[in-house]
């Protein structure tokens, strides 16, 4: 397991708080309230060990195929229906949205391999992220790739606690299946709008793992 590099800033300044805190109640606490000295250093390690957790990126065996599509996010699976894409496709779209949980890993992957040809930040609000209008009226970040099988659009959306999406690609990029697309920090969602046929593989309320599990397969 690493750390991510869009954690090392948040973490140095977690680790800086932690200390800072405990020297001030080590000093001025600990004498007269020995107990509650303890429970600010327990709590306030929980927290930075949360913060580190929150960036880890798991060693993991990643899955590739060609006719294959793999879950871009770790999180459950929370959205399987038919839409109408307004903002790139115009039409019908198979969508399938991941809920991630500040607890699960927010490292986000390419689904499928091949060029990216549209990339589009949007602002908007901070619903939750399992809103339905958090699709298209929340903080988000699109990306199509296009391979020989057809187009595939990611939305990185921005949820309540998220406040920063990050995301590494642009147009003309040539990407590869499972690489690293970008990182969402705090809770937050990822839709996944695939070309009508698709087969897909992952089902309501299932948990996914990033780049592992298999979301769908092209018809």
């Amino acid at each position: 397991m690493t750390i991510h590099k869009e954690g090392f800033k948040t973490i140095a300044i977690g680790a800086l708080a932690f200390a800072l805190i405990n020297l001030v109640s080590f000093y001025f606490i600990s004498f007269h309230l020995p107990w509650l000295s303890w429970l600010i250093f327990i709590a306030t390690l929980g927290l930075l060990l949360f913060l580190i957790s929150f960036f880890r990126v798991p060693n993991r065996i990643l899955t590739h195929g060609d006719n294959l599509i793999v879950c871009p996010a770790d999180g459950k699976v929370v959205v399987i229906e038919e839409i109408t894409d307004t903002e790139y496709f115009k039409d019908r779209r198979l969508q399938v949205s991941i809920f991630m949980s500040p607890a699960n890993v927010h490292r986000n992957l390419n689904p499928v391999s091949g060029e990216v040809v549209y990339n589009q930040y949007h602002k908007g609000k901070y619903l939750v992220a399992w809103h339905p209008k958090s699709s298209t009226e929340n903080e988000r970040h699109s990306v199509v790739i296009r391979n020989i099988k057809g187009e595939i659009l990611v939305k990185q959306i921005a949820g309540a606690l998220a406040k920063r999406i990050v995301n590494y690609l642009a147009v003309g990029q040539k990407v590869e299946q499972s690489a690293e697309m970008g990182f969402i920090k705090f809770g937050s969602r990822v839709d996944v709008l695939l070309p009508p046929g698709t087969v897909v593989k992952v089902a309501l309320n299932q948990t996914v793992k990033g780049g592992v599990t298999v979301l769908g397969s092209f018809s």
